[in-house]
């Protein structure tokens, strides 16, 4: 008999929601195995996962933070920040919690995922969240473990100018960017209430805790499914130097768009040719594992103020307004976006309060120094000395959300704890670049207009020869170029005769028994605005699957 009904492998922002939900019904025994720290209440989280105003942990080096080597073009390294904690991701993030956009669903509900359509998964969107300004309604909900907030008590100058701004330019205002207006300027949504990040540890495990058939397996790193006949039969874990098999009569796989199509790998499910260089045995040759994902491109456009700018209050998150909007070449829907951030990279980060605040892990950081720069092996010295030099400008975030480009993730050896190699291939697309010099050149257009003129000085890192010259700016983008950290795509949905797919609408590993894979790394490509909700909202959709096999699951 199996240790337990189900294991869900990784406690982040989908498999925190689905180990919790399932083990709501009594008679199954559910695991949740996570390979960072537990926390069984919101004061035992460290203080600067808790700040929403701070992303202390994003930080290479951080011990909640995987810090994945990666390639976001082939002349740009970089280290990509994954949550290694309970509650994942959720936990190190900046709350932005916008759900995807009705077209999104559409556009892959009209190639066959009829499953994935805006109203099939409106009503696990409802079921998340605890709307504080829309309440319980036909698009919102009142009463779900999430509380989300879009409340501006007193608007900041640079959100007062950006807003104008915006209005200026023709864009129109969307109060509610996770309802069906017509995309524009307004508030951003944010899981964090009194300067608290709202992760899915503190917001579904922890409540759970007490149910005798639910169980957390902390600091324990899943390193293979263990299958039997093509029948997934357990775990293999590492738990302090210690390996052992969890034997379960479901494995599902939460480990994010990064590191699930690597377990599948790792177990003996991918693509042939990957498989074999990497020495290891061939249960399944399933090509598209690790294959063709997306993400969104991103720059932080740094910029001077012509006057002191009023600091923010502490815990309060570094972004209160966001605009969507289409290119001229979009393909559904609306692909840029631009964020104005109300403090430096540096204060976002936490360097020049971190002790003072009495951010443990982070002061750790500045107090050795050749720790964490080892861990930043990889990373652009010179795009490192380039934020350095402008530590205290604001920036504005600004992002291609439908990228053409498409990146992959290859398990290069059988040894468990070697990273997989990762290449974004970002801005490899003649498309991809002219969108993206289209999103900066809108960004100065309204930096330099009449509503800002009481505010803006100068701009930070680029000039006006630069931003003029398609060819200098594509270089200049390509140097400065960041990840929004929002991979999906790298397991897809899809029928079973579909060479890209990796697992059904339900998240069934095609051609493989009891095992499932549920975060973002099964959406065909990641949605048009941030995915963090749409992750929350998935560990939601396939828990009702697995509730309710026969059919679609609904919540009740």
């Amino acid at each position: 008999m199996a240790e337990f009904d189900v294991v869900v492998v990784g406690a982040g922002a989908s498999g925190a929601v689905l180990a919790s939900r399932l083990s709501e019904r009594a008679d199954r025994r559910v695991l949740l195995v996570e390979a960072g720290s537990d926390h069984p209440s919101t004061e035992d989280f460290p203080k600067e996962l808790l700040d929403s105003g701070l992303m202390a942990a994003m930080l290479p080096g951080h011990p909640n933070n995987w810090g994945l080597l990666a390639n976001l073009t082939p002349d740009l390294p970089y280290t990509v920040a994954r949550g290694r904690v309970l509650g994942g991701s959720t936990a190190l993030n900046g709350t932005y919690f916008i759900r995807g956009r009705r077209a999104d669903f559409d556009h892959w509900a009209a190639a066959g995922l009829d499953e994935w359509s805006y109203e099939q998964v409106l009503p696990f969107y409802r079921r998340l969240e605890r709307d504080l300004q829309y309440g319980e309604s036909d698009l919102h909900g009142g009463s779900g473990p999430i509380t989300v907030t879009r409340e501006i008590a007193h608007p900041h100058p640079v959100t007062e100018a950006f807003a104008e701004a915006c209005a200026s330019r023709g864009y129109p205002y969307e109060a509610d960017k996770n309802g069906e207006q017509p995309a524009g300027y307004g508030p951003l949504p944010v899981n964090a209430v009194d300067g608290i990040r709202l992760n899915t540890g503190i917001t579904y495990v922890n409540p759970a805790r007490h149910r005798p058939n639910f169980e957390v397996l902390a600091n324990t790193r899943a390193l293979r499914v263990v299958l039997r006949d093509r029948v997934a039969v357990g775990v293999e874990v590492d738990t302090g130097g210690q390996r052992r098999t969890i034997t379960a009569g479901e494995v599902v796989l939460s480990a994010g768009a990064i590191m699930s199509p690597h377990l599948l790998a790792l177990s003996g499910i991918g693509p042939r040719a990957d498989l074999e260089a990497a020495g290891i045995p061939m249960i399944l040759d399933l090509p598209a594992v690790g294959k063709g994902f997306t993400d969104h491109p991103d720059l932080s456009f740094t910029w001077r103020s012509r006057r002191p700018i009023p600091p923010v209050t502490p815990g309060t998150p570094a972004f209160e307004s966001v605009l969507n909007f289409p290119s001229g070449s979009a393909a559904y829907g609306e692909d840029l976006e631009i964020m104005p951030s109300l403090r430096s990279l540096a204060d976002i980060a936490g360097l020049g309060a971190a002790v003072g605040r009495d951010h443990t892990a982070t002061a750790r950081m500045i107090r050795h120094p050749v720790a964490t720069l080892r861990a930043l092996r990889g990373v652009s010295i010179r795009r490192l000395a380039q934020q350095a030099a402008h530590r205290n400008e604001l920036f504005l975030a600004i992002a291609l959300q439908q990228a053409e480009a498409r990146g992959t993730i290859t398990t290069v050896s059988a040894d468990p704890l070697a990273q997989p190699r990762i290449d974004y291939n970002y801005l490899s697309t003649r498309r991809d670049l002219a969108r993206m010099r289209e999103v900066v050149r809108v960004t100065v257009d309204l930096l330099t207009s009449h509503p800002f003129a009481d505010l803006f000085g100068e701009l930070g890192e680029l000039d006006r020869l630069t931003l003029e010259d398609d060819d200098a700016l594509d270089t200049w983008m390509k140097a400065h170029l960041a990840t929004a950290i929002h991979a999906s795509g790298s397991c897809r949905m899809g029928a079973a005769d579909d060479s890209e797919a990796v697992v059904d609408q339900r998240g069934r590993v095609h051609g493989i028994t009891g095992l499932r894979v549920a975060d973002t790394s099964i959406l065909p490509t990641v949605p048009s605005r941030g995915p963090a909700a749409t992750a929350i909202m998935i560990g939601e959709r396939i828990a009702s699957f697995i509730d309710q096999p026969a059919e679609q699951g609904r919540p009740g």
